[in-house]
């Protein structure tokens, strides 16, 4: 069976996102990966979403592994010291983990344990970094390891950034750092999404654009105030608004743009909040 990264290659692939639960019961998990086996290709596990304590990502993802299914894992810098995040690369390797999503984490103080202690030893940038030089061979203080990692390095953009040019920027200097694929912020509009497909032709990465599926009104209006890049059209939450079955119209709303997205990158994320059912409706109606 091909891996995300062969995937990548050739064809239009489809990731979602998996949060690992406060505790270690994990049937809820597997029970939503094995619901979209054939429809998704791969499955980010949160490291911690939104910093609330969960069960490891790495114990997780190798579960996952197990059962047959192939996961992204996210690293955080929030959490972790240099000597610490290189060690869980490195069991994470052992493991089996091969893809990783390298990003920055929610501060602590947004979470459910806002007294811990923020770490942010790295910057993604040099996050990935790090997970080049493993790869390499070597540690990031140049140690030479007893055997190379083989990852396939991640990270993250915001292409409705209100800075997009210090977005540009920083999207980079991932990639000089090692990243071969971005996800997305969630994107709702194609138009602004191909100036920004357009502004970084030049880079050698895949882009898998984020997609969020609006599930009510309320879910838009907090989006559009509360969450950094997102733009959710006003057309679109009144196609939600006047709608006699909202779910039927939230499915049918993120199949069209799906469509429309799906010439301009190489994938897509989509992160359904708790409503993965929706995601082989959706689809299967954007695929047809």
């Amino acid at each position: 069976m091909d891996t995300l990264q062969e995937k990548i290659a050739n064809q239009f692939v489809v990731t979602s996102e998996l949060v690992p639960p406060k505790g270690t019961n994990l049937d809820v998990l597997l029970e939503t990966a094995r619901s979209l086996d054939g429809y998704v290709d791969a499955f980010n596990v949160t490291d911690s979403h939104a910093a609330h304590m969960s069960l490891s990502a790495i114990a997780t993802a190798h579960t996952l592994i197990v059962e047959g299914f192939e996961p992204i894992l996210q690293m955080v810098t929030r959490d972790r010291n240099r000597i610490a995040i290189q060690s869980d690369m490195l069991g994470a390797s052992l493991l089996g983990i091969t893809n990783l999503v390298c990003m920055g984490g929610d501060p602590p103080d947004v979470g459910d344990h806002p007294h811990a202690k923020p770490v942010f030893d790295l910057s993604t940038a040099e996050l990935i970094g790090a997970a080049s030089t493993l790869n390499s061979g070597y540690d990031e203080a140049g140690h030479k390891l007893s055997e190379p990692t083989d990852f396939h390095i991640g990270a993250v953009v915001n292409p409705g950034s209100s800075d997009l040019a210090t977005e540009i920027r920083r999207m980079e200097e991932k990639a000089e750092a090692g990243a071969r694929f971005f996800q997305t912020q969630a994107i709702y509009e194609a138009r602004s999404f191909i100036d920004f497909i357009n502004s970084i032709h030049h880079l050698p990465v895949t882009i898998i654009a984020g997609v969020m599926p609006i599930k009510s009104i309320k879910m838009a209006q907090y989006a559009n105030k509360k969450i950094p890049g997102i733009h959710i059209p006003e057309w679109m939450i009144q196609r939600i608004a006047n709608a006699d079955d909202v779910k039927e119209v939230s499915i049918q709303l993120a199949a069209e743009l799906i469509s429309e997205l799906a010439p301009l990158c190489g994938g897509v994320h989509l992160m359904a909040l708790g409503a993965e059912d929706r995601i082989p409706l959706i689809l299967d109606r954007a695929m047809t």
